[in-house]
């Protein structure tokens, strides 16, 4: 099945938690049929100093520019056969703003993703912390993790919010009903212009579910935020993974259209039928 769409979540090995080289990526979206793959892999982790930086959740910032040349190199190899955007996934971190903002200008990004993965220096979607679930009321943790994501968005740095509702990752569900902070967290997003991203991750995850829930994504399409799409590839074969799945869900909540990405501008693409 070949797929003319976006996959613009795709990671690499230098982040300590992919496998596979990037050229296996690029040629697995080639043969999906995929009209671009953008690269987004992590940057640094800013709550961690330096000699503390965990390797196995981001580069390090002397890996950037290596980065920068793995993509322009795949760029070159593939120039006929598919057009290959440069991103990165960065952490939002509350009170690191300006340190990231720094390193984000150093480069020629064609969108940057935005993520939440720390709740107050805990990273909840990391499997080696799952005890800590059991010290949070989970209402009182959705509503955190939503403010982080909404701030995040505020902070103008990102094109693109990755995976909105990660918290869900493992299964862990809200007892309350979320339509007030989901109607709350869209308008966020609305008067901040960003792109929410709709991500297959989630299938392959134990909450099986893509990211966002779809009454998320009704709230987003309400407010009028725009969409985009990605895998959250960290093998070659999850290149383009379930991207159908997204685009099925994106018609049942009322999109029409997903964004593609040039040097951080926008053009509106129409989903086909």
């Amino acid at each position: 099945m070949r797929l003319p769409l976006v996959d613009y979540h795709v990671h690499t090995a230098r982040c300590g938690h992919a496998t596979g080289s990037m050229e296996r990526y690029v040629e697995h979206a080639i043969d999906a049929g995929l009209a671009e793959l953008g690269f987004s892999d992590h940057l640094y982790m800013y709550w961690l100093p330096p000699d503390t930086r965990d390797p196995e959740l981001g580069m390090a910032e002397w890996e950037h520019d290596f980065y920068i040349a793995d993509v322009e190199r795949c760029r070159g190899r593939y120039a006929s056969d598919i057009t290959i955007r440069l991103s990165t996934e960065a952490d939002f971190i509350p009170g690191h703003e300006r340190d990231l903002e720094a390193i984000l200008r150093r480069y020629d990004w064609d969108y940057v993703i935005g993520s939440v993965h720390f709740v107050d220096g805990w990273g909840f979607d990391d499997a080696r912390y799952l005890s800590t679930f059991d010290t949070w009321d989970i209402d009182a943790l959705y509503a955190r993790y939503f403010d982080l994501v909404g701030a995040s968005a505020e902070t103008g740095l990102f094109d693109t919010i990755g995976h909105a509702d990660l918290v869900k990752k493992f299964g862990h569900r809200p007892t309350r009903d979320l339509s007030e902070a989901y109607t709350c967290l869209a308008s966020r997003f609305a008067r901040t212009g960003v792109c929410v991203e709709v991500n297959t991750a989630g299938l392959r995850k134990p909450v099986g579910e893509i990211y966002p829930h779809p009454d998320l994504l009704r709230a987003c399409h309400a407010a009028g935020v725009p969409v985009t799409l990605g895998s959250d590839a960290h093998a070659p074969g999850e290149v383009a993974a379930d991207l159908e799945s997204a685009t099925e869900l994106l018609r049942s909540v009322g999109y029409d259209a997903y964004v593609m990405y040039a040097a951080r501008q926008r053009t509106e693409m129409r989903l086909a039928r």
